[in-house]
């Protein structure tokens, strides 16, 4: 899961509408006990929501909603598609369907690369069973796939409708998750983070982050 989320962080914030979101309301460049602390916290609200009782899971919706409602704001550059002065919000269902799929898809390829590979029926199952959770943060029921090929579908979708582009946002963002300010001790991990996150992310994705992947990395 740790592995698999600097995948997912980077293709989120190559939506700028997403990234402008980031950038502005989360202290993701603050490093040592902060960076720590704001780790542990997400990794209690993911497990409470994959493996907690009905009251621990809405707990954790319930603060990630508290959160949701005040990451809203403008643009301040235009940034592929979107004009400056575009307004943005992380209870928009589309931004909220754009991060949930994009950790599905990390989670899978993590585990398939690192642990195993899934069969379809598993691939579909983890779909299925995950589905509620974007719902109960906002995104539109209908639109939130429940099998493995749905996923991919939409996310051919919207790398097809050229919303995606890397502004200076997604840059500050990106450069954040694959160094983050730990100190020296924190290097050999950094290291695998980032040849991990560039072997996982699509070709122009990666591109767009001015990442590198050569014959030597594979």
């Amino acid at each position: 899961m740790l592995l698999a989320w600097p995948r997912a962080i980077l293709l989120q914030v190559a939506h700028p509408l997403v990234a402008a979101g980031v950038a502005e309301h989360s202290s993701f460049a603050d490093g040592g006990y902060a960076a720590v602390h704001r780790l542990w916290q997400t990794v209690q609200a993911m497990l409470a929501l994959t493996f907690g009782d009905a009251v621990e899971q809405q707990e954790a919706i319930e603060g990630i909603l508290a959160i949701h409602r005040r990451v809203n704001g403008t643009l301040r550059e235009t940034v592929g598609p979107f004009p400056a002065g575009t307004r943005y919000s992380a209870e928009d269902p589309a931004l909220v369907l754009w991060v949930h799929v994009t950790l599905l898809e990390s989670m899978v390829l993590a585990h398939d690369a690192l642990l195993s590979p899934l069969t379809d029926e598993e691939r579909d199952a983890y779909c299925a069973e995950a589905a509620w959770v974007p719902v109960a943060l906002g995104a539109r029921t209908d639109d939130v796939p429940t099998t493995w090929n749905a996923a991919q579908a939409y996310l051919q979708q919207v790398y097809a409708a050229g919303t995606l582009a890397v502004g200076s946002d997604g840059r500050a963002v990106g450069q954040a998750v694959l160094s983050p300010p730990l100190g020296p001790l924190a290097t050999p991990l950094t290291a695998i983070v980032r040849l991990l996150t560039r072997a996982w992310l699509p070709e122009r994705i990666r591109h767009a982050y001015g990442l590198s992947w050569s014959e030597a990395d594979a």
